[in-house]
């Protein structure tokens, strides 16, 4: 989620964001875009690539109007100004127009960095949109999403819903705005369940969680629909490398509360409740063997093997059969 410095007057003279969180990004804009018209009905809203904020482009944008009207200028991909335009916007950051707010998007790093520095030192309201690539990020934007809608929606029922929807933000905002507008009440895993089945059961995370609990056939059903539904490969040995590591983990952790172990693992404690389901058929040797296995996938969908999907196939039945080793032989 955007993070918003202890500045945060949405109709400063400059408002910078930072990042390449795309909807993030355009929430920001959406959220002065908003401010501006409800301060002026008829506030006039620029909104320009690099390539049409040409030099003098900014001076002409900002200049005085006859009537004095409030003017919201939004320049995008900020770190692709060329040189002379740069100088022209550090020249208006010193000195701002009144009734306009020039909003910056910038990718953040080392492009264009000398423009980030000299917003940030005119004291620019800034917002980070941080690009979210870990689950954990994901899960965190979405529990958010129901929290600002109002809401209430269990651990499970996020978790179930990153897992059916993935990686993109705008889906998972979307999935959000729907569940929220069609339920009732808290909104839990069965709710999302009857939502996404179709992609539920094509997440990596299903495939993962069918082969530590031992149940063969079912992730190999898992794979296969997901695979044909374009789930990448590396994600599924990601899934797999998490769910085996999960067990691992609890596994030689020392007994206690979830709320202890989760701290200790760095696990929400509703999972620390799901994977001592998951790992009653394990030993140290399966987990073992099954890190094994899920590294030789891994290199396998990487370009290593011939087959992706005969690699994936090969580390589910080894997990599988490694979930069921306790007791055997």
């Amino acid at each position: 989620m955007a993070k918003k410095t202890a500045h945060d007057d949405l109709l400063a003279p400059v408002t910078l964001a930072v990042g390449q969180e795309e909807l993030l990004l355009d929430r920001a804009v959406q959220e002065v875009v908003a401010a501006a018209r409800a301060a002026d009905a008829d506030t006039d809203v620029r909104d320009l690539a690099p390539e049409q904020l040409q030099p003098g482009t900014l001076a002409e944008l900002t200049s005085p109007s006859l009537f004095a009207e409030r003017k919201v200028v939004v320049v995008r991909n900020a770190q692709d100004l060329s040189a002379d335009t740069v100088k022209d916007v550090k020249a208006y950051l010193g000195a701002p127009a009144e009734e306009i707010t020039l909003v910056l998007l910038h990718a953040g790093g080392a492009k264009g960095k000398a423009l980030l520095d000299a917003a940030r030192k005119a004291g620019a309201r800034e917002v980070a949109c941080p690009k979210m690539t870990k689950p954990a990020d994901r899960l965190a934007f979405v529990r958010q999403e129901f929290r600002g809608t109002g809401r209430s929606a269990t651990p499970e029922a996020c978790q179930a819903l990153v897992d059916a929807v993935g990686s993109d933000l705008r889906e998972l905002a979307s999935a959000v705005s729907q569940l929220v507008a069609d339920v009732e009440g808290t909104i839990d895993e069965a709710v999302v369940g009857r939502y996404y089945t179709g992609r539920a059961e094509a997440s990596s995370f299903t495939v993962a969680d069918r082969a530590v609990e031992g149940r063969a056939a079912e992730a190999l059903e898992a794979l296969r629909w997901s695979l044909a539904t374009g789930v990448a490969p590396v994600l599924i040995t990601s899934a797999l490398a998490q769910g085996v590591r999960a067990i691992g983990k609890l596994s030689s952790a020392r007994g206690g509360r979830p709320a202890d172990l989760a701290r200790e693992l760095g696990m929400p404690p509703w999972k620390i409740d799901r994977v001592r389901q998951q790992m009653r058929g394990w030993t140290p040797d399966g987990v073992a063997v099954a890190l094994r296995a899920v590294a030789e996938a891994d290199a396998g969908v990487k370009g290593g093997g011939d087959d992706p999907e005969y690699a994936l196939e090969k580390a589910v039945v080894v997990i599988a059969r490694a979930a069921r080793s306790r007791g055997r032989g």
